[in-house]
């Protein structure tokens, strides 16, 4: 545009809603299927707040068959009366502005979910049909909306049946183009773990499309959350629970190690999870550690500040779950999905109540306090041991990448962003894969056998075995507390085994590595499994792949004569044009992406088929069986 023709004519001021349905992902996050779920969880939200004030007790949520979605609760209901400044009802107001609502003085709402005032009214914006009905003063109340733009004035419809709200909405396909219909499995997750925040809370699930339901209700609280968590574990004591108020903070802590060697901690404000924690984790840690050094030197096990324990030590095989409520017009998130808390005060708070709290169960507890120690003092052992091997293998260079394995076929690129590293069963697979690979970015890694299980397994035992040892040095970007990401060698790290039971176990093994030890790669999503076709259908000149059973058939009625079928078991039974053309060629193949979608689901699953319980993954087995198919 010409500088002349850039004039006030060109200000664009965006009214109303008009900003939300522009740049949904402000504020919301994403407009994936994920987005879908955040907008539910606004809605339920705002009656949980209801509960959080004292008033609800109860919330319904319906999904009906065509993925619109009922949420109801019996609080108070949404104030319908008229605000005199905007000459509006209070109900469309809170459903079609932004930061209007009632959490902002503090007084409506002492605690709550929401903080910036947009919940409501941004899901309003996103969908294509949204209406409140509002049961209160012995009147019930209504109002539509269609992508956030009222269709009617708040009208009585008759008398009320109790009090509460309900909220219908449908998401907007324009917006969330990947589809609007929830998963009901990630809403039992989501509504579940809100269930476990807020004793004597009841929740009641409805999936109208399967006839699927599911109620929830928990007297124990966040105790219960942290139970369930190590259900299927060895736990070490009964979980700690402590709670403390102050300066109109609320904290509940509920700690109980396992004998595992992962950490599970998962955080909360206001019934909102913080998925990258915040200052209260912070202050969680660090007076778990000073904690459990002060009572260990109280009993005589340590005598200085040499042999102290540090914070990797005290956290393995732990559980716990910090949970605050505080006012909502003191909350800082960081970010509109209230990933993370920002509030500093919340640290010295959180910091000193669960440091008094363990100071007085240790002296209340001694066996309780001297299982723990025995745990984070091996942790503390295994810890000196591993880097005692690390520095003995950094010493030779090893791990350093000076020295890349020789079983290693490296790339000609080094570029890391169109770098692929492919880990490959066998030298038999590895052999066709290093002869058909692109070696401009293609590098190929052949593993030998099975790999160690590392479930259970310290960084010691991983970095002298020798497979896992090359696989590390390939990648380029340590271990451990030598993690660097900055130095990983390729951001597509490919795992390509046979399509049998050995190559699934293989495949399952590198999974449980990368998921405990460097879970940096699944969650930016460097981490793929290859999918090898399964068979190879000719019928003369005709030579056609197929990824599946469905694809056979399918294959089988284009051909014209008899077709002879060959079921691939192994990667080397392709020659190396037929794996590029199927399995490498980024033109043709199928990559699928792993991530983690649900941590504490996908903690449970490693912990129950890779560990040393028996009993659960033997029962876990014969209930799932039958139904058993490739997830990834």
């Amino acid at each position: 545009m010409p500088k002349s023709q850039y004039t006030g004519k060109q200000i664009v001021v965006l009214e109303g809603l008009e900003p939300v349905r522009k740049r949904p992902a402000m504020y919301i996050g994403t407009t994936s299927l994920a987005g879908v779920h955040h907008c539910l969880n606004e809605i339920i939200d705002n009656s949980i707040d209801e509960a959080l004030a004292g008033y609800a007790k109860n919330v319904w949520v319906n999904i009906h068959k065509d993925n619109s979605v009922t949420v109801r609760d019996d609080g108070r209901g949404i104030p319908v009366d008229k605000v005199p400044k905007y000459n509006k009802s209070a109900l469309e107001l809170v459903m079609t502005k932004l930061h209007a609502g009632g959490k902002f003085d503090g007084r409506a709402y002492k605690i709550s979910g929401g903080l910036h005032g947009v919940g409501a009214s941004v899901v309003n914006a996103l969908s294509s049909l949204f209406t409140v009905e509002v049961h209160r003063d012995g009147k019930a109340y209504t109002q539509s909306y269609k992508r956030g733009a009222p269709t009617s004035l708040v009208k009585q419809i008759g008398k009320a049946k109790g009090e509460g709200t309900i909220v219908t909405f449908l998401p907007d396909s324009d917006i969330f183009k990947e589809g609007v219909a929830l998963d009901f499995q990630t809403v039992k997750k989501q509504v579940r773990d809100r269930a476990y925040l807020i004793a004597r809370l009841a929740f009641h699930l409805v999936d109208e499309r399967s006839g699927q339901t599911a109620h929830y209700y928990f007297e124990g609280g966040i105790t219960s959350l942290v139970k369930a968590l190590n259900r299927d574990k060895n736990i070490l004591h009964t979980p700690i629970f402590i709670a403390k108020e102050s300066n109109q903070i609320s904290l509940e802590v509920a700690i109980q190690y396992n004998d595992g060697f992962s950490e599970t901690v998962e955080s909360f404000v206001n019934v909102i999870p913080t998925a990258e924690g915040g200052t209260h984790v912070t202050g969680f840690r660090m007076a778990l550690t000073r904690a459990i050094n002060d009572y260990a030197k109280k009993i005589g096990v340590t005598k200085n500040g040499s042999d102290s324990l540090v914070g990797d030590d005290t956290r393995e095989g732990l559980t716990a779950i910090v949970y605050i409520k505080m006012p909502a017009m003191n909350l800082q998130f960081e970010g509109q999905t209230k990933g993370k808390l920002g509030n500093a005060e919340v640290q010295p708070i959180v910091a000193a109540a669960v440091k008094e709290g363990l100071d007085t169960y240790f002296e209340e507890n001694p066996a309780d306090g001297r299982r723990i120690l025995e745990k984070v003092f091996l942790a503390a052992k295994a810890r000196l041991a591993a880097k005692a091997a690390k520095d003995a293998i950094i010493r030779k260079g090893a791990l350093e990448g000076s020295t890349l394995p020789g079983k290693l076929a490296d790339c000609q690129e080094r570029n890391p962003e169109v770098s692929e590293l492919f880990i490959v069963e066998g030298d038999s697979a590895g052999g066709s894969a290093k002869q058909g690979r692109d070696r401009k970015f293609q590098a190929i890694l052949p593993l030998r056998g099975k790999i160690l299980n590392t479930e259970r397994a310290r960084l010691d035992k991983i970095i002298e075995f020798e497979e896992l040892k090359a696989l590390v040095i390939a990648l380029g970007m340590g271990i451990a507390d030598s993690l660097n990401p900055e130095k990983l060698r390729y951001h597509r790290v490919i795992i390509m085994t046979d399509a049998d039971v050995d190559g699934e176990h293989i495949m399952t093994l590198l999974l449980t590595f990368f998921f405990r030890h460097i879970p940096y790669i699944i969650e930016k999503g460097h981490l793929y499994v290859a999918q090898p076709p399964l068979y190879k259908i000719t019928s003369g000149k005709q030579i056609a792949y197929a990824y599946s059973d469905e694809e056979r058939d399918k294959e089988l009625k284009t051909m014209k004569g008899a077709a002879s079928i060959q079921r691939y078991k192994g990667l080397g039974e392709m020659n190396p044009d037929q794996l590029w053309e199927t399995t490498m060629n980024p033109a043709n193949r199928v990559l699928r992406q792993v991530n983690i979608a649900d941590a504490a689901v996908a903690d449970h699953v490693f912990s129950m088929l890779m560990g040393d319980e028996v009993p659960p993954r033997k029962r876990f087995i014969q209930t799932h069986a039958k139904s058993a198919t490739l997830d990834i």
